[in-house]
């Protein structure tokens, strides 16, 4: 598969704002491996393989395990996730999931997470699944292959 357009160059404001967009959410509080497990789960839903492909690969440069990194889009009944772990991915996925739901995120789910996480890191987890979506809708309609 080849891409059918360089997004960073035909539209280089909007690139870079999504960059600076994911530079922000390194003083988010959220923990780096979070994030990448996040991307990943999102990712996956999407059907993105340009991003699944990268964030495995970053989440495994940082000492991430396989276990966690092939058990992700079964991580309700895998046992190597923390309970804050587990509500990121909860929210992560009723955000990405967002027409399956006519009430949007159910309250249970957005709880969950609250009780976990303070302000901050929760803006933090919102803005993450936000950006992952973003750039899982760019790369699927481009088509980037996954290298």
């Amino acid at each position: 598969m080849q891409a059918r357009m360089n997004v960073a160059r035909a539209a280089q404001g909007g690139y870079k704002a999504l960059l600076a967009l994911e530079a922000s959410l390194g003083e988010s509080g959220v923990p780096k491996s979070t994030l990448y497990l996040l991307k990943l789960r999102v990712s996956q839903i999407n059907g993105c393989a340009f991003c699944v492909n990268m964030h495995a690969r970053d989440a495994q440069a940082e000492g991430e395990t396989d276990e966690r990194l092939w058990s992700v889009a079964a991580w309700r009944e895998a046992p190597f996730y923390t309970d804050e772990e587990r509500a990121a991915l909860a929210l992560a996925e009723a955000a990405t999931r967002i027409g399956d739901n006519p009430a949007g995120v159910p309250d249970d789910v957005w709880n969950e997470a609250a009780d976990h996480y303070d302000e901050k890191s929760l803006g933090g987890l919102v803005m993450a699944i936000a950006a992952i979506n973003a750039w899982n809708r760019i790369s699927v309609t481009v088509r980037n292959p996954a290298a």
